[in-house]
């Protein structure tokens, strides 16, 4: 059943004593168990609702929002583990299960893991699985230069934070370029630097396109209108009392200011920034 893994808005059908049927465009009827049912949910009405499998493998409709969806990752917390493998609490009634053939290192319950949900074709089941390279480096890149990225903070290594890129790409953050706590697991947003030739990605926190200069050209003369004038900073100051004022790179911000200086604006010493009269 190709809805499974899927959020839809399905009508409602009918009424039984187990819940209420929907219907999908293929004509497949689905159960949406009463404990899921709103109050207000009549027959013809339109419900959005997410589709998986329960404890027999029939097709089931939920209202709970998964944590991670179909060829996505999440971190997941291991509740259980046994003969079967290891299962996982991703938001849903029937927990996540990861094979021990799913599993790159053992998994302990209780513990946390990055998780990639796929569904097996064959079986038509949900399943996690930490092997996740297969699926993440087939993916063709379709992303350009500059481009906005969301990012999965997946890992840390001594020159930046691994990151996965748009739920299909590795990536790097370096750390020469972050001038804010990352944690594993944060969710953030980003621009694409660079391609390498492993097709790993560069990625940067702050975009260095000239349009977003511009941008923060505008936002720091407003911030000196504001300010009478002055601002007790500079492009000589440290990144990190740049980034507390504008949550961008030193580099991001020099180029900001430089338009300034450009069209005589501004007057740049060491120490501030100030108007010209």
């Amino acid at each position: 059943m190709k809805e499974i893994g899927e959020t839809l808005e399905l009508e409602a059908l009918k009424d039984t004593p187990q819940g209420i049927y929907l219907i999908t465009d293929e004509e497949q009827e689905i159960l949406l168990p009463n404990k899921y049912v709103p109050s207000d949910l009549k027959i013809g009405d339109k419900i959005e609702v997410f589709i998986y499998t329960d404890s027999e493998d029939r097709p089931i409709a939920t209202t709970l929002e998964p944590k991670v969806k179909l060829n996505q990752c999440a971190f997941l917390k291991a509740v259980d583990v046994n003969q079967y493998g290891a299962f996982f609490d991703w938001g849903m009634e029937k927990d996540l299960l990861v094979p021990f053939s799913e599993q790159y290192t053992r998994v302990n319950g209780g513990k946390t893991y990055l998780i990639y949900l796929y569904k097996d074709e064959v079986t038509n089941r949900m399943v996690g699985t930490t092997k996740m390279g297969r699926f993440i480096r087939k993916n063709k890149l379709e992303i350009k230069t500059g481009e906005q990225v969301d990012l999965l903070v997946s890992g840390e290594t001594e020159i930046g934070y691994k990151v996965i890129v748009n739920n299909k790409h590795y990536g790097m953050v370096f750390k020469n370029e972050v001038f804010k706590k990352i944690n594993i697991g944060d969710k953030l947003t980003g621009y694409l630097q660079r391609v390498r030739k492993d097709d790993k990605l560069d990625i940067t926190l702050n975009s260095s396109s000239l349009s977003d200069i511009e941008v923060l050209s505008n936002k720091i003369y407003e911030r000196l209108l504001k300010e009478e004038g002055k601002l007790n900073f500079s492009d000589k100051s440290a990144p990190e009392v740049i980034y507390k004022e504008f949550q961008v790179s030193k580099k991001a911000f020099r180029r900001a200011v430089g338009l300034l200086y450009k069209d005589r604006k501004i007057i740049i010493t060491p120490e501030e920034i100030t108007l010209v009269d």
